[in-house]
Protein backbone atom coordinates (compact mmCIF):
# COMPACT_ATOMS: atom_id res chain seq x y z
CA UNK A 1 0.00 0.00 0.00
CA UNK A 2 1.35 3.41 -1.03
CA UNK A 3 1.92 5.76 1.91
CA UNK A 4 1.45 9.49 1.34
CA UNK A 5 4.06 11.34 3.39
CA UNK A 6 4.18 14.86 4.77
CA UNK A 7 6.82 15.66 2.16
CA UNK A 8 4.48 14.52 -0.61
CA UNK A 9 1.78 16.83 0.76
CA UNK A 10 4.15 19.79 0.97
CA UNK A 11 5.01 19.40 -2.71
CA UNK A 12 1.37 19.51 -3.87
CA UNK A 13 0.99 22.69 -6.00
CA UNK A 14 -2.74 23.14 -5.32
CA UNK A 15 -2.21 22.93 -1.58
CA UNK A 16 0.69 25.36 -1.86
CA UNK A 17 -1.45 27.92 -3.69
CA UNK A 18 -4.36 27.57 -1.26
CA UNK A 19 -2.16 28.12 1.80
CA UNK A 20 -0.66 31.28 0.27
CA UNK A 21 -3.99 32.66 -0.92
CA UNK A 22 -5.82 31.81 2.31
CA UNK A 23 -3.25 33.72 4.33
CA UNK A 24 -3.47 36.62 1.89
CA UNK A 25 -7.27 36.81 2.21
CA UNK A 26 -7.10 36.72 6.03
CA UNK A 27 -4.69 39.64 5.88
CA UNK A 28 -7.24 41.66 3.92
CA UNK A 29 -9.80 41.29 6.74
CA UNK A 30 -7.25 41.91 9.51
CA UNK A 31 -6.58 38.42 10.84
CA UNK A 32 -3.26 37.27 12.26
CA UNK A 33 -0.70 35.38 10.20
CA UNK A 34 -1.74 31.93 8.92
CA UNK A 35 1.10 31.37 6.46
CA UNK A 36 3.82 28.74 6.08
CA UNK A 37 5.28 29.64 9.48
CA UNK A 38 2.01 28.69 11.18
CA UNK A 39 1.26 25.51 9.23
CA UNK A 40 4.86 24.23 9.49
CA UNK A 41 4.86 24.86 13.24
CA UNK A 42 1.47 23.24 13.85
CA UNK A 43 2.47 20.28 11.68
CA UNK A 44 5.68 19.74 13.63
CA UNK A 45 4.06 20.13 17.05
CA UNK A 46 1.14 17.80 16.23
CA UNK A 47 3.50 15.06 15.09
CA UNK A 48 5.78 15.61 18.08
CA UNK A 49 2.87 15.29 20.54
CA UNK A 50 1.93 11.92 19.03
CA UNK A 51 5.52 10.66 19.03
CA UNK A 52 6.29 11.75 22.58
CA UNK A 53 3.12 10.13 23.90
CA UNK A 54 3.96 6.81 22.26
CA UNK A 55 1.51 6.67 19.37
CA UNK A 56 2.48 4.72 16.21
CA UNK A 57 4.75 6.50 13.76
CA UNK A 58 2.13 6.46 11.01
CA UNK A 59 -0.39 8.15 13.31
CA UNK A 60 2.20 10.80 14.08
CA UNK A 61 2.72 11.36 10.35
CA UNK A 62 -1.03 11.72 9.80
CA UNK A 63 -1.11 14.30 12.60
CA UNK A 64 1.69 16.20 10.86
CA UNK A 65 -0.21 16.06 7.57
CA UNK A 66 -3.41 17.28 9.24
CA UNK A 67 -1.43 20.08 10.87
CA UNK A 68 -0.02 21.20 7.56
CA UNK A 69 -3.45 21.16 5.87
CA UNK A 70 -5.66 22.34 8.74
CA UNK A 71 -6.21 25.95 7.59
CA UNK A 72 -6.95 25.25 3.92
CA UNK A 73 -10.54 26.44 4.34
CA UNK A 74 -9.40 30.03 4.80
CA UNK A 75 -9.09 30.22 1.03
CA UNK A 76 -12.92 30.09 0.94
CA UNK A 77 -13.98 31.89 4.12
CA UNK A 78 -12.79 32.25 7.70
CA UNK A 79 -16.20 31.17 9.00
CA UNK A 80 -16.29 27.39 9.45
CA UNK A 81 -12.95 27.09 7.68
CA UNK A 82 -12.41 23.76 9.40
CA UNK A 83 -15.36 22.20 7.58
CA UNK A 84 -14.54 23.67 4.18
CA UNK A 85 -10.87 22.81 4.68
CA UNK A 86 -11.74 19.18 5.36
CA UNK A 87 -13.66 19.00 2.08
CA UNK A 88 -10.72 20.50 0.17
CA UNK A 89 -8.29 18.13 1.89
CA UNK A 90 -10.47 15.15 0.93
CA UNK A 91 -10.24 16.05 -2.76
CA UNK A 92 -6.48 16.61 -2.66
CA UNK A 93 -5.67 13.45 -0.70
CA UNK A 94 -7.96 11.30 -2.84
CA UNK A 95 -6.19 12.53 -5.98
CA UNK A 96 -2.83 11.79 -4.34
CA UNK A 97 -3.92 8.21 -3.62
CA UNK A 98 -4.11 8.16 0.18
CA UNK A 99 -6.16 5.23 1.54
CA UNK A 100 -9.73 6.14 2.48
CA UNK A 101 -9.31 5.22 6.16
CA UNK A 102 -6.34 7.56 6.49
CA UNK A 103 -8.17 10.34 4.65
CA UNK A 104 -11.04 9.94 7.12
CA UNK A 105 -8.62 10.42 10.02
CA UNK A 106 -7.04 13.54 8.53
CA UNK A 107 -10.24 15.29 7.43
CA UNK A 108 -12.00 14.57 10.74
CA UNK A 109 -9.08 16.26 12.51
CA UNK A 110 -9.21 19.27 10.18
CA UNK A 111 -12.99 19.54 10.52
CA UNK A 112 -12.76 19.50 14.32
CA UNK A 113 -9.96 21.95 15.08
CA UNK A 114 -12.14 25.06 15.57
CA UNK A 115 -13.24 25.82 19.12
CA UNK A 116 -16.72 26.87 17.97
CA UNK A 117 -17.73 23.36 16.90
CA UNK A 118 -14.72 21.06 17.20
CA UNK A 119 -14.13 17.95 19.29
CA UNK A 120 -11.25 15.53 19.80
CA UNK A 121 -12.87 12.69 17.87
CA UNK A 122 -9.61 10.76 17.49
CA UNK A 123 -5.99 11.04 18.59
CA UNK A 124 -4.91 12.92 15.46
CA UNK A 125 -7.67 15.49 16.00
CA UNK A 126 -6.64 15.86 19.65
CA UNK A 127 -2.99 16.47 18.73
CA UNK A 128 -3.97 18.99 16.05
CA UNK A 129 -6.18 20.93 18.48
CA UNK A 130 -3.39 21.34 21.01
CA UNK A 131 -0.79 22.17 18.36
CA UNK A 132 -2.95 24.82 16.68
CA UNK A 133 -4.08 26.55 19.86
CA UNK A 134 -0.54 26.71 21.23
CA UNK A 135 0.66 29.04 18.46
CA UNK A 136 0.27 32.40 20.18
CA UNK A 137 3.08 34.90 19.56
CA UNK A 138 3.75 38.50 18.58
CA UNK A 139 5.24 37.38 15.27
CA UNK A 140 1.71 36.55 14.11
CA UNK A 141 0.50 40.16 14.38
CA UNK A 142 0.43 41.89 10.98
CA UNK A 143 -0.90 45.25 12.12
CA UNK A 144 2.05 47.58 12.69
CA UNK A 145 0.02 50.40 14.25
CA UNK A 146 -0.13 49.69 17.98
CA UNK A 147 -2.75 52.42 18.47
CA UNK A 148 -5.23 50.47 16.33
CA UNK A 149 -4.66 47.03 17.90
CA UNK A 150 -7.81 45.09 18.74
CA UNK A 151 -7.78 42.62 21.63
CA UNK A 152 -6.50 39.76 19.44
CA UNK A 153 -3.59 41.86 18.17
CA UNK A 154 -2.82 43.05 21.69
CA UNK A 155 -2.85 39.57 23.25
CA UNK A 156 -0.73 37.99 20.53
CA UNK A 157 1.72 40.89 20.51
CA UNK A 158 2.12 40.68 24.28
CA UNK A 159 3.36 37.07 24.05
CA UNK A 160 7.14 37.29 23.90
CA UNK A 161 7.79 33.55 24.24
CA UNK A 162 5.65 30.47 23.74
CA UNK A 163 6.59 26.83 23.90
CA UNK A 164 4.76 23.52 24.20
CA UNK A 165 6.42 20.89 26.37
CA UNK A 166 5.45 17.22 26.24
CA UNK A 167 6.64 15.14 29.19
CA UNK A 168 6.16 11.55 28.07
CA UNK A 169 6.87 10.09 31.53
CA UNK A 170 4.03 12.10 33.12
CA UNK A 171 1.93 12.39 29.94
CA UNK A 172 1.84 16.12 30.64
CA UNK A 173 1.38 18.68 27.86
CA UNK A 174 2.46 22.09 29.10
CA UNK A 175 1.93 25.36 27.26
CA UNK A 176 4.42 27.88 28.57
CA UNK A 177 3.98 31.59 27.80
CA UNK A 178 5.85 34.75 28.69
CA UNK A 179 3.51 37.74 28.47
CA UNK A 180 4.41 41.42 28.70
CA UNK A 181 1.72 42.51 31.15
CA UNK A 182 2.34 46.17 30.30
CA UNK A 183 0.81 45.40 26.91
CA UNK A 184 -1.84 42.91 27.98
CA UNK A 185 -2.89 41.75 31.45
CA UNK A 186 -3.13 37.99 31.90
CA UNK A 187 -6.90 38.29 32.41
CA UNK A 188 -7.24 39.70 28.90
CA UNK A 189 -5.54 36.58 27.55
CA UNK A 190 -8.20 34.45 29.20
CA UNK A 191 -10.93 36.73 27.92
CA UNK A 192 -10.38 35.56 24.36
CA UNK A 193 -8.52 32.27 24.80
CA UNK A 194 -10.34 30.53 27.66
CA UNK A 195 -12.47 28.44 25.28
CA UNK A 196 -9.29 27.38 23.46
CA UNK A 197 -7.59 26.34 26.68
CA UNK A 198 -10.62 24.29 27.71
CA UNK A 199 -10.53 22.64 24.29
CA UNK A 200 -6.83 21.85 24.78
CA UNK A 201 -7.51 20.33 28.19
CA UNK A 202 -10.17 18.05 26.73
CA UNK A 203 -7.91 17.10 23.82
CA UNK A 204 -5.06 16.24 26.19
CA UNK A 205 -7.44 14.10 28.23
CA UNK A 206 -8.42 12.24 25.04
CA UNK A 207 -4.71 11.45 24.62
CA UNK A 208 -4.66 10.13 28.21
CA UNK A 209 -2.64 13.15 29.21
CA UNK A 210 -2.96 16.34 31.21
CA UNK A 211 -2.89 19.89 29.86
CA UNK A 212 -1.13 22.58 31.85
CA UNK A 213 -0.86 26.32 31.22
CA UNK A 214 2.05 28.27 32.67
CA UNK A 215 2.15 32.05 32.21
CA UNK A 216 5.13 34.07 33.46
CA UNK A 217 6.19 31.13 35.60
CA UNK A 218 2.83 30.67 37.32
CA UNK A 219 0.78 27.53 36.70
CA UNK A 220 -2.77 28.61 35.92
CA UNK A 221 -4.30 25.38 34.59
Amino acid sequence: MFMITLEDVRKNPVLDSFIRKGNEYLGVIGYTEHSYRHVHLVSRIAGNIMERLGFPQRQAELASIAGYMHDLGNVINRTEHGISGAVIAYQILMQMGMPAAEIATVISAIGNHEEQNGNAVNSVAAALIVADKSDVHRSRVRNQDFATFDIHDRVNYAVEHSFLWVADDKRAITMELTIDTDICPVMEYFEIFLSRMIMCRRAASFLNGNFELVINGAKLL
